[in-house]
C-alpha cells in the first residue's frame, strides 16, 4: 500500500517560501521570532476571514520575484517634479545616493523603523513584514516644527520587500508626506506605517501607488492621533495587478481628526481593496471618509470602511461614502460601509451608490459639439473632483491631475 504527500494548498506553499526566506536568515531577535511563530501558525489572509472577504492573495501563487532586480534609478524620472526633500527607498531599502535628506527632521534609515502601534498577532500581514523587515524610515518632527513637504518613495524592478516606516509629529508639528510607489516588472510591496500625531499637530499624507502592472502592493497603516490633532490622507490608487491599501486610524484626544480620502481607478483585470478602520475613542472627534471608484474592462474594486464609536466619544462626528462608476459591464464593485456605535449622542452617516455616466449628460454634450470620448473624459473628471477637492497641496494635486488624465488616455481607444 502506498501513500501520498498531499502537495500544499498554493496559498500554503507561498507561505512557507516566505518562512524558509526567514529561516535563511542570519539573525532571529525576539521580535522577528515572535512575528515568525504567528506567521507559521496563521499563515496568510484568506477569504475566510471577513476583512478578506472580496480579496484573495491567490494570485501570489502564480507571481515570480526571484528574478534579479534591474538598476531602479531609471524611475526617478517618473517621481513627481516637487521640489521638496526625498526619501528613496529601492527593493525596501533606503538608497542614501538617490536622497535628498530634509532639513528640520530627523531621519533615521539602515533598520526597521517598528513604531508602537503595529498588531501582528491580528494582521497577518504585519507579521509577515515584522519577520521579514529589513529597513525603513524613522522621521520625527519635533515639537513646534513647519517640517514642509518631504517625499517618501518606494522604486522596484523585482522581489519582494517589506518596509518598515515610522512617522511621529510632537506637539503642534506640521508635515505633508507626499508618498510614492512606483516600479517596472514583477514584484510584492509589503510596506507597514506607524504614525503618531501629537496633539494639536496637522500630518497631511498624500498616496500613490502606481505600481506596475504585474507588481503586488499590500500596505498596512496606523495612525494615532492626539487631542486637536489631524491626520489627514488622500490615496491615488492606479497601478498594481492586486492591491490593498489597510488603514487603522485611532482618535485617541479629543477634537482630533482623521480624513481617509482615496480614488480608484482600474482597468484590464486589475483589482484593488481600500480597507479602512477609524475608531473614535475620545469626545467630539471627526471622521471623513469619501471613496471614489472608477473602473473598467473586467476589473475589482472593493471599498470597506467602518468606523467605530467607543463608550467615551460622545459628540462624535462621523461621515463616510463610495461612490463607484462602473464604465464596463463587467467591472465590479464590492462596497461595505459600516458603522458601530456605542455612544448616544453622536452624528454619523454612511453610504454607496453605483452608477454608469449619466446618458442625458453625455447627449447634452454630445450635442453641443463635444466629440464622444472626450465627453465622457469630462463626466468621469467631474465625478473625481469631489475627491480632489481637499488636497490643498497645490503641487500635489496638479500631479495627481495628470496621472488621472494619463491614465484615461490609456482607458481611451
Amino acid at each position: 500500500m502506498s501513500t501520498r504527500t498531499k502537495p500544499p494548498a498554493p496559498l500554503e506553499a507561498v507561505a512557507g517560501a516566505f518562512l524558509a526566506r526567514y529561516e535563511a536568515r542570519p539573525e532571529h531577535d525576539a521580535t522577528r521570532a515572535r512575528a515568525a511563530a504567528l506567521f507559521r501558525a496563521g499563515g496568510l489572509p484568506s477569504p475566510r476571514e471577513e476583512p478578506w472577504h472580496y480579496t484573495t492573495l491567490r494570485p501570489l501563487a502564480d507571481a515570480v520575484f526571484d528574478a534579479p532586480p534591474a538598476d531602479p534609478a531609471p524611475l526617478l524620472a517618473l517621481l513627481p517634479d516637487i521640489a521638496a526633500a526625498r526619501l528613496i527607498f529601492a527593493h525596501g531599502r533606503f538608497r542614501a545616493d538617490l536622497s535628498v535628506l530634509p532639513t528640520g527632521i530627523t531621519v533615521r534609515t539602515g533598520a526597521p523603523a517598528w513604531g508602537r502601534l503595529a498588531r501582528p498577532a491580528i494582521e497577518k500581514l504585519v507579521a509577515l513584514n515584522t519577520m521579514l523587515a529589513e529597513d525603513g524610515a524613522e522621521i520625527e518632527v519635533a515639537e513646534g516644527v513647519d517640517a514642509g513637504t518631504l517625499i517618501l518613495a518606494s522604486l522596484a524592478t523585482g522581489g519582494a520587500f517589506h518596509p518598515r516606516h515610522a512617522i511621529r509629529l510632537g506637539r503642534g508639528a506640521r508635515l505633508t508626506l507626499l508618498e510614492v510607489n512606483i516600479g517596472t516588472g514583477a514584484y510584492l510591496n509589503n510596506p507597514v506605517f506607524s504614525v503618531s500625531v501629537a496633539d494639536d499637530a496637522n500630518l497631511t499624507h498624500l498616496r500613490i501607488q502606481t505600481e506596475a502592472p504585474d507588481a503586488f502592493h499590500l500596505s498596512t497603516l496606523y495612525a494615532e492621533v492626539g487631542a486637536h490633532g489631524t491626520y489627514d490622507s488622500f490615496l491615488l490608487s492606479l497601478g498594481g495587478r492586486l492591491a490593498r491599501m489597510e488603514v487603522h486610524a485611532r482618535l485617541a484626544g479629543e477634537k482630533s481628526a482623521a480624513h481617509l480620502n482615496a480614488a480608484q481607478l482600474l482597468g484590464g483585470s486589475q483589482h484593488a481593496d481600500f480597507t479602512t478602520v477609524v475608531t473614535h475613542d475620545a469626545p467630539s472627534t471627526t471622521s471623513r471618509q469619501t471613496v471614489k471608484n472608477v473602473l473598467t474592462g473586467r476589473s475589482r474594486g472593493v471599498f470597506q470602511g467602518k468606523i467605530e464609536v467607543s463608550r467615551g466619544a460622545q459628540k462624535t462626528d462621523g461621515y463616510q461614502m463610495n461612490q463607484a462608476l462602473l464604465l464596463s459591464g463587467e467591472a465590479e464593485i464590492d462596497s461595505k460601509p459600516q458603522l458601530e456605535i456605542y455612544a448616544d449622542d453622536v452624528k454619523c452617516s454612511h453610504g454607496a451608490t453605483v452608477g454608469e455616466l449619466d446618458p442625458d449628460q453625455l447627449f447634452y454634450l454630445r450635442s453641443r459639439g463635444v466629440p464622444e470620448a472626450e465627453a465622457r473624459s469630462l463626466l468621469v473628471r467631474a465625478f473625481l473632483d469631489e475627491a480632489l477637492d481637499p488636497i490643498t497641496h497645490d503641487a500635489a494635486r496638479e500631479t495627481m491631475e495628470g496621472m488621472i488624465a494619463t491614465w484615461w488616455e490609456q482607458q481611451t481607444p
